[in-house]
This record gives C-alpha cells, structure tokens and sequence, in this order.
C-alpha cells in the first residue's frame, strides 16, 4: 500500500492482536486523522484465549477489523509465533521490525514501554526490539512508549499474577485526550470477538477512569 505523499507516516508496533486496541487505540484513531497510520504485529495471537481451531487466522481478521475502525491504512504481520518471542529470535524479529520500518519511512513510532505495560514477555520483547530499531533509523525522529498511569495499573492487579504497578505522572511525558476517540476504542475492542471477555473486563475498568492515553517519550 502507498503512501499519500501529503502526509507522514506513524507506525505501531506490537505483539498480538488486540495490543492496539487494548492499548494506544485512542492516539492511533487520531493519528489516523493526519497521518498514514500502519501497524506491525509479530504474531498473530495462536495461544490467545478463544475458540483453538484457526484462532491465528481468526485474530489475524479481527485485527484487520479493529485496524480499519481505527483508520489503519494497513496491517503487517511479521510471521512469529504467539509466545516464543525469546533470546534466540530477537536478531530475526529486528530484522523483520527494520525492514518494514524502511519501507514505510514513519516520523513517529509507538510500542509498549519496556516492562510491556501487562508484564507480557512477548510485549517486553517487541519493545526491546523496536527499540533497538529506532535507534538505528535516521528518519524516525519519535518513539513513543505507551504506559499506563498507577490507578489505571491498580484497576488491573489482578489482571495477571503480576501486572507492573504502572508510572507516576512524573514519568509520563505526554498525555493525549482520547475522548474525541473512547467511541472507536471500544469499537476496536469488541472487534476482537475471539478475545470479548476480556475486552468487557477490561473496558468494565476503564469506564470511570479518565479518557487519557500516556507515553513515555524518546527523541533523536
């Protein structure tokens, strides 16, 4: 897909299906109002929760969905395995992350903090990995960490066995309103049928929270 000489591109970079919209999905539809926006997913979410038969091409499709409510002008799936995202990978994970990267020259690229916002290893990885990109890239100027805030974190500790105690609003470095976009963030949620119980539980948590998205950022 090309891009609209016009405009600059932001690229998304994630594990799994659902990372975007269970995640920066707010500042990714208002990206997507001036920006070409792309997302890169090393898996396609295999060992997910959900129905087992064909569950990586069942979220692989709900990723689409979510992407196009979101006005991702396109997806890239990376061709890695739900779970395996370990030490004997990451050279072969960043090769694929940069080649993408050169291809769509993007201004600004997003990933999870470095504790993966849930404690997910395949999340820790992919922001490693991105990380270790970005600083090789002469065109990307922004890397933007998204993080959670400690109440929203508080919200989630019994999410996982451990889920990190997320950052003080000293260690945020911007803040973007997304309730112009809380609309298309559950839309993009609940595209993700395979994954619908969780999605509920964890927009349940949300509801009361402020329509605030947070990141942790890095600059050239």
């Amino acid at each position: 897909m090309t891009q609209s000489k016009s405009r600059k591109a932001v690229v998304g970079v994630f594990a799994h299906p659902d990372d975007e919209s269970f995640g920066p999905s707010g500042t990714i539809a208002k990206f997507a109002k001036t920006h070409d926006v792309y997302i890169l997913c090393a898996t396609k979410g295999e060992e997910g929760m959900g129905p087992k038969s064909n569950l990586g091409k069942i979220r692989a499709q709900e990723l689409q969905n979510s992407a196009r409510i979101l006005g991702v002008k396109a997806v890239y799936f990376l061709g890695f395995l739900d779970g395996t995202l370990s030490n004997n990978l990451y050279h072969k994970l960043a090769s694929k992350i940069e080649k993408k990267l050169k291809m769509l020259k993007p201004e600004i690229i997003i990933t999870t903090e470095p504790n993966g916002v849930s404690g997910h290893i395949d999340h820790i990885t992919v922001s490693m990995v991105t990380t270790f990109v970005f600083r090789k890239l002469p065109f990307a100027k922004t890397l933007m960490y998204y993080c959670i805030d400690e109440r929203s974190a508080a919200k989630m500790k019994n999410y996982f066995i451990y889920f990190p105690p997320g950052y003080k609003r000293t260690q945020v470095d911007k803040i973007i309103n997304t309730e112009k976009y809380w609309h298309l963030k559950k839309q993009a949620m609940m595209a993700h049928k395979s994954q619908v119980e969780d999605a509920k539980r964890v927009l349940a948590r949300m509801e009361n929270l402020p329509k605030e998205e947070y990141f942790s950022i890095k600059k050239k």
